[in-house]
């Protein structure tokens, strides 16, 4: 997997992806030759050619010698837990490469826009030496701003014609994009798109060496403002150099959500079998309230014989 071998790589994310013990192991014996990759976050709303687009930047990658990955979340079915995982067609041209790697992943009901293996992926990839790793998000609308906290750079891709003149008003999106995107730019309605994304961002204030996101205008499927996008990528790549402020609020959200898993295991583990299950009927029966449940099962897993946790329904 180290040198790059696709299946050796493709079996290491089969395995952290059903998070299995050996996947486990796996991620914390390659932590330690990663950090060299610049994961480029791709996010908005369906049907706004951001795959597409990910196809043309990975081509540019290619151009300059660079090694790829591509990650590409697809939805889960509520009803059927499966997804359509499409990106690998729409990106079958770089198929025969072997210096792209691309997987479709499934959410598996998380919600965000990414998986939640999205970021162990990531590092998969770096630890395999490509140096540019691209994330395409769901495309789910205005609360994909997991990306931001997965992602170097995030990418917000809009397009004329689809409501995005208010959804680039949507604090949300305003707030994690590193670069706007407005695809489709030969559509009518792109220049107004355009004017909207700038008169909301003469709103922020910006500090002088503070980076402010440029407003590009591409049409993917021609290739047509690639370059430029390409330019403000790596632009951006030189500004944060050190990455260290991005990255640290990286490895806080990925401590918490292991922490999170890791409790919850325990507390499966720990309590008698069919105890959740009881606890959970209690609650819909009116005996007890989610917070005391919640506060009775803490004491009974974690807290040390003799002390107290804090009530989870309370404020510190």
């Amino acid at each position: 997997m180290l040198a790059g071998d696709p299946r050796a790589i493709a079996r290491a994310m089969s395995l952290v992806e059903d998070e299995s013990p050996a996947g486990a192991e796996l991620l914390r014996a390659l932590f330690g030759r990663t950090g060299r990759a610049f994961l480029v976050g791709v996010t908005g709303p369906p049907g706004a050619g951001k795959s597409t687009l990910v196809d043309r930047l990975t081509r540019r990658a290619r151009e300059e010698g660079k090694a790829v990955g591509v990650i590409a979340v697809d939805p889960t079915s509520p009803f059927s837990g499966g997804a359509v995982l499409g990106d690998r067609v729409r990106m079958g041209r770089h198929a025969s490469d072997a210096g792209v790697f691309i997987r479709s992943m499934a959410t598996r009901g998380h919600l965000g826009g990414v998986a939640r293996a999205t970021s162990d992926l990531a590092l998969i990839l770096d630890a395999a030496g490509k140096e540019f790793i691209f994330i395409e998000t769901v495309g789910v609308g205005q609360d994909e701003v997991d990306i931001a906290r997965t992602a170097d750079v995030t990418v917000v891709v809009l397009v004329p014609g689809s409501g995005d003149e208010v959804q680039a008003l949507k604090a949300g999106i305003m707030e994690i994009a590193d670069v706007f995107v407005v695809n489709q730019a030969d559509r009518e309605g792109a220049d107004r798109l355009v004017q909207t994304v700038a008169a909301n961002q003469a709103l922020q204030a910006y500090a002088p060496d503070q980076w402010r996101p440029p407003i590009l205008k591409t049409v993917a499927t021609t290739g047509e403002g690639v370059p430029e996008l390409w330019g403000s990528i790596t632009q951006y790549r030189m500004h944060a150099a050190s990455g260290d402020g991005r990255r640290r609020a990286r490895y806080e959200q990925q401590l918490h959500e292991l922490l999170s898993r890791a409790l919850l295991t325990h507390l499966e583990r720990t309590l008698p079998p069919g105890e959740l299950a009881r606890v959970v009927g209690r609650i819909a029966a009116g005996a007890i309230d989610p917070y005391s449940a919640a506060h009775e099962l803490m004491q009974r897993v974690v807290a040390p014989s003799g002390s107290r946790t804090q009530d989870p329904g309370s404020r510190p």
